[in-house]
């Protein structure tokens, strides 16, 4: 990205909405890092404050490594010699640092914003595959990877939204290779560190707000809220040449509906599983191959088939229906298209098939929601016995251990419990 490599810190700064409370330099930098591990010479570092690591002390490495700046938001430290920028809060910095560096690609671009508890992967990717049967040239940002073109791309740990550098970086590629719509998902993670800031969302999709990540964000209020910055923000987007009115796509069923509507400042569109929401669905039939169901809407009813099963996945259907037909105008039949062209997510009700004679199915069920909703349809694809495999990580929502265990004791036959990522607690412990 050589072409974005012509800008002086002061240049830079010049254009965010950054507060400062020292001198800026003149000089240039080749990349932004936040990793002293990673920073290369002429990079700008930029020290955040973690849960266990604290960027300020790695400074003097990076120096050693030939940074030419570095932004902070602890007065300078002694002894060091480097160009130190000290701003009120490293973190919207790092994204807005990151976005004026690489131009602001998400200015050139129609950016869709996917966020909730569950679904979030799905509903993103059932959003691509309907722009890609209409024609339009897009490109996706998950937690699973980035689609640029024919290029895909591991976006690192596959549970969260990739720092603000890399989604800039990202974003850039897409607007050099010609692409004019992004799906990006969003977590709770992602807008609590302001890894999504500066990405000028001009469309919001939610699929629900459930009990997750209260050990991060101390209440569900907070963890709500979090994900509410998407919606509130969309109203401060920066103007976009040709782009048509802004809109948030709102799940009626679910009970983040009204505190969304109510911090919403654009047009709103609702979906649900029952007439009183503006897009909804009827004549549902699930069957171990998939599912097929009617849609009604304002612009008429239209049936779709899916291979994904669920009926939960009737709901990401409609939130991306709702986004692409109802508030972007694309055509109906370029949605039943897309919805039919998914062949599945890798680990979201993915069904393994070895030959063996039982159903194995394979689920990113790591709330209480999700776990719920993955038994309750894998109770309608056997006459048989239902067995639940699963655990929860270490160190994270111990609230939600007890209430995963309810679930599937009320709603399987056999529960096993194992281990996921008990981190440096105790196993048995979180058992």
């Amino acid at each position: 990205m050589t072409g974005y490599l012509k800008q002086t810190l002061r240049q830079i700064f010049e254009q965010i909405p950054v507060q400062v409370f020292s001198d800026i330099p003149d000089v240039y930098i080749s990349g932004i890092s936040i990793d002293s591990r990673q920073t290369r010479n002429g990079d700008l570092f930029v020290a955040l404050e973690g849960g266990s690591v604290d960027g300020h002390q790695y400074i003097a490495a990076v120096e050693r490594m030939g940074a030419a700046a570095v932004v902070g938001m602890k007065p300078k430290p002694e002894g060091v010699t480097l160009p130190y920028i000290q701003v009120e809060n490293t973190r919207p910095a790092l994204a807005w640092l990151s976005a004026a560096f690489y131009r602001f690609p998400a200015r050139h671009l129609t950016m869709i914003g996917v966020t909730g508890t569950d679904g979030k992967t799905t509903t993103s990717n059932i959003i691509y595959q309907i722009l890609l049967a209409a024609g339009i040239r897009a490109g996706i940002i998950s937690t699973v990877n980035a689609v640029i073109g024919d290029e895909i791309l591991d976006t690192g740990f596959h549970v969260t939204t990739p720092e603000a550098p890399d989604v800039q970086l990202y974003l850039a590629r897409m607007v050099a290779a010609g692409l004019t719509h992004v799906v990006l998902e969003t977590t709770s993670h992602g807008w609590a560190q302001d890894r999504v800031t500066a990405c000028d969302f001009d469309y919001g999709v939610v699929t629900n707000i459930t009990h997750e990540h209260l050990d991060y964000h101390g209440s569900y209020e907070n963890y709500r809220a979090a994900k509410g910055r998407l919606f509130s923000g969309l109203a401060e987007s920066h103007p976009k040449e040709g782009m048509g009115n802004r809109a948030a796509i709102l799940n009626q069923d679910d009970s983040s509906y009204d505190y969304l509507n109510s911090i919403t400042q654009v047009e709103k569109i609702s979906y649900g599983l029952n007439s009183s929401a503006r897009v909804w669905a009827d004549e549902i039939e699930s069957t171990p191959s998939g599912m097929q169901f009617k849609v009604n809407s304002r612009l008429g009813s239209f049936p779709v088939k899916s291979k994904l099963v669920g009926n939960f996945n009737v709901s990401n259907c409609l939130a991306a229906i709702a986004l692409t037909v109802d508030a972007m105008g694309l055509s109906t039949q370029a949605a039943a298209n897309g919805i039919a062209n998914l062949p599945g997510v890798a680990g979201r009700m993915e069904i393994i098939d070895k030959g063996q004679p039982f159903t194995a199915i394979v689920d990113f069920a790591h709330t209480p929601n999700a776990l719920k909703r993955a038994l309750e349809t894998a109770r309608t694809l056997t006459g048989g016995r239902v067995i639940a495999v699963f655990g929860s990580a270490g160190l994270r929502d111990r609230e939600k251990r007890r209430m995963m265990a309810e679930v599937s004791a009320e709603l399987a036959d056999i529960s096993i419990l194992t281990a996921e990522d008990p981190r440096t607690e105790s196993l048995d412990g979180i058992l």
